[in-house]
C-alpha cells in the first residue's frame, strides 16, 4: 500500500479507550473503518483477549456509541466527491448462486440508488468547500465477480490489485473523479486491513490507492456487526457510513476529519435512523453540534 504522510496527532502515544481500541486500525494510521458494536464489557480487556481465541461470539451486551462532546471535522484540503458515481462489486463465488444472495444483491442496489438522491446526501452538503459542492450522486452499475475469489481471507493490498485488475479488464468502469467502487465480500471472507481483521476490529472501511476510492464490505456474520439489526440493514448501516466517510474524506485524513474522533461517521457510529425505508447511519454534523 502506498504510504501516506503521518500525522502526529492520530498516533496513540497512551492506553486507548475502549472506543479508541475499536476505531484505530494501527498506530499513526487514519481512522476509516466502521467500529464493532460498542462493547459494555463486564470482564477486563485482558481477559476478553482471551476469550476471543475460545468463542466466537462477542461476550459484550452492546450500545451505540455516544458522540464525543468535543467533535469537530476540520478540512485538510484534501479532493471530496462532489456527486459521487457508486459502482458495486459483489466478489465471491456464492454471490448470485441462490435465491438469497441473488435477491440481497438487488436489494443493496436499489439501496444506492434511493440513498445517492435522498437527504442521507443533502446532509453534506455543509461539507462542500470552494469548487467542490456536495451534491446528489448515482448508482452507475453492478458486477458479480466469482474469479480469483478470496479464500477464508482477503488483505487491503490484495483488494487494491483486484480493483486495478478490474479497471484493466473493464469489469468495473474507469475511474472518474467521483468513483467510488463498493465491494461486497462473501459469508465466510474476512477483511484484514493492517494489522487488524473484520467482527474482530471493525465491519468495514474505505480507502484509496492513488485517485481510484474504494470501500470494503465483508458480510455481516458476527454479532459486533449485527448488532441488534438484520443482515440487510446491517449492510444498508455500514454501507451509508462508508458512503459519507468516503464522500467527504476520500483520501482518509486528507479531506474533513478529527483526529481524535475520526471521520465524519466514526463519531455516530451505530446510531442510526430510517431514510428512504432504509437503516442508515447518523453522522456528525459540524453545524448543529451533533449526530444528524
Amino acid at each position: 500500500m502506498k504510504k501516506r504522510p503521518r500525522r502526529a496527532k492520530s498516533k496513540v502515544t497512551r492506553r486507548p479507550t475502549p472506543r479508541a481500541r475499536a476505531l484505530v486500525a494501527a498506530p499513526g494510521d487514519f481512522i476509516r473503518v466502521v467500529p464493532l458494536h460498542h462493547p459494555k464489557p463486564s470482564r477486563t480487556i485482558e481477559e476478553v483477549a482471551r476469550l476471543r481465541e475460545a468463542v466466537e461470539r462477542d461476550p459484550y451486551a452492546a450500545q451505540p456509541h455516544p458522540a464525543p462532546p468535543t467533535a469537530k471535522l476540520t478540512y485538510r484540503s484534501g479532493p471530496l466527491l462532489r456527486n459521487v458515481e457508486v459502482f458495486t462489486t459483489f466478489w465471491g463465488k456464492t454471490w448470485g448462486s441462490t435465491p438469497t444472495s441473488a435477491g440481497l444483491i438487488g436489494k443493496l442496489n436499489r439501496f444506492f440508488e434511493d440513498i445517492l438522491v435522498s437527504p442521507a446526501i443533502d446532509q453534506l452538503a455543509e461539507y462542500s468547500v470552494p469548487d467542490q459542492a456536495i451534491g446528489h450522486g448515482s448508482l452507475l452499475g453492478t458486477a458479480t465477480v466469482g474469479a480469483a475469489a478470496p479464500s477464508g481471507s482477503v488483505t487491503d493490498s490484495t483488494v487494491q490489485s483486484q480493483v486495478k485488475t478490474w479497471i484493466a479488464s473493464k469489469i468495473v468502469p474507469k475511474p472518474t473523479a467521483n468513483s467510488l467502487y463498493f465491494i461486497y465480500l462473501e459469508p465466510g471472507v474476512v477483511s484484514i486491513l493492517g494489522g487488524s481483521r473484520s467482527c474482530l476490529n471493525y465491519c468495514g472501511y474505505h480507502n484509496n490507492v492513488g485517485k481510484v476510492y474504494y470501500a470494503v464490505m465483508p458480510y455481516p456474520a458476527c454479532d459486533g456487526c449485527l448488532g441488534p439489526l438484520s443482515a440487510f440493514d446491517a449492510l444498508t448501516g455500514t454501507s451509508s457510513h462508508e458512503l459519507c466517510e468516503a464522500i467527504t474524506d476520500p483520501v482518509p485524513g486528507s479531506g474533513w476529519y478529527d483526529d481524535v474522533n475520526g471521520e465524519i461517521g466514526d463519531i455516530c457510529a451505530w446510531n442510526f435512523k430510517q431514510i428512504a425505508g432504509y437503516t442508515v447511519q447518523m453522522e456528525w454534523s459540524n453545524r448543529l453540534n451533533r449526530c444528524a
